[in-house]
């Protein structure tokens, strides 16, 4: 049998796990460790990318809330954050978005021209950005296209997935007038989606545990044959001291924001819902270990970057969780006890973090 792997604290290392050995004695001190590849998020350059645009860009050194530019306006530049961070504020009730070095934002003003800016872009504190224009942009294409064509992809990935969640919502919005003219169509239809809500939590819109059940049923004929199975169990860290301190509706705003976090990582094929309480959970399809160790980090940093509008300007958000890959012969059971074993591991150690048990 095979040594299973697991991340360790800051997620730079992976942990050898021993047939018939413990997750807690193998991550003991004195345990042997191996270097993993380093995990960026999506919208995070890769260091051939980051030194691309470096090298083109124009430097703009910003100080603290500092304006780049405003919701609706037009824009023609793309904007690399070097050094600092940049706060996105979206405005209509929507949490804003803390984003940091690596990161880029205003893309779509370079792949489709004079696009209107979709948040306002304020810096957090003192910052350092580089500029792309059109210009340098359709000198890069001609010039570097192959890693053009790799940064356009992942933008492109981005952005679809990041529309379809933005429909999501508008769809949760208007739910209940869809139902109701449906339902003046034919009976079928009404019986289809009081059935769908029955699977859905109310408050995030998620797949609740009744649908999670329903989706394992069918999980078979779901099944991607290239692909392997895994397990995220996201808790939310101290989530009683938010709804003690800021109160309750503070905490559903936490709850929806986490879940928009949660529903952002997950893929076509995957299926994020909500357990209960400040628990959710995503069973994906994945390629390995390392695809499931990124979809954990871009969860942890996403809502780890969550803005909070007054009263709770001063809210921090973090989340614990815990990963595995699923083996194929077990029960649902097995594979939460796999991903709770690893979460408790995080838990332990204050929090803010997750560990993958391959």
């Amino acid at each position: 049998m095979p040594d299973r792997q697991t991340s360790v604290p800051g997620g730079d290392y992976v942990v050898k796990v021993s047939p018939g050995a413990s997750l807690a004695q193998s991550a003991a001190p004195g345990s042997a460790f191996a270097r993993a590849r380093p995990v960026f998020l999506p919208r995070q350059l890769s260091d051939e990318e980051l030194a691309l645009f470096v090298s083109v860009g124009q430097r703009r050194e910003l100080v603290p809330r500092e304006m780049i530019f405003r919701k609706g306006e037009l824009g023609r530049a793309m904007f690399v954050i070097e050094a600092g961070s940049i706060q996105l504020e979206f405005g209509d009730g929507m949490p804003d978005k803390l984003i940091g070095p690596r990161e880029f934002f205003g893309e779509l003003a370079l792949f489709i021209g004079n696009h209107a800016r979709v948040a306002n872009a304020v810096a957090a504190e003192a910052s350092v950005l580089r500029v792309i224009e059109h210009a340098e942009f359709e000198t890069l294409l001609q010039t570097q296209a192959p890693l053009l064509a790799q940064f356009m992809r992942r933008s492109f990935s981005y952005l679809v997935a990041s529309e379809q969640q933005l429909i999501q919502n508008l769809k949760r919005r208007n739910e209940d007038l869809l139902v109701t003219l449906d339902s003046l169509r034919q009976t079928q239809t009404q019986l289809s989606t009081a059935e769908r809500l029955v699977r859905t939590d109310e408050l995030t819109g998620l797949c609740n545990r009744r649908g999670l059940y329903h989706y394992l049923d069918e999980l078979r004929a779901r099944r991607d044959p290239g692909m392997r199975l895994g397990l995220l169990l996201i808790d939310i860290d101290h989530f009683k001291q938010i709804n003690d301190h800021y109160g309750h509706l503070t905490g559903d705003l936490a709850l929806r924001a986490v879940a928009r976090e949660v529903q952002q990582a997950a893929a076509a094929t995957d299926l994020p819902c909500r357990l209960g309480g400040d628990e959710f959970a995503v069973l994906v399809q994945v390629h390995d270990a390392e695809e499931l160790r990124g979809r954990a980090a871009q969860i942890a940093a996403g809502v780890r970057g969550l803005r909070f509008h007054a009263p709770a300007e001063n809210l921090l958000v973090s989340v614990s969780i815990g990963a595995s890959l699923c083996h194929e012969t077990s029960e649902w059971s097995a594979w939460y006890s796999d991903s709770d074993c690893a979460l408790y591991l995080v838990k332990g150690e204050g929090g803010d973090n997750f560990r993958v048990i391959a």
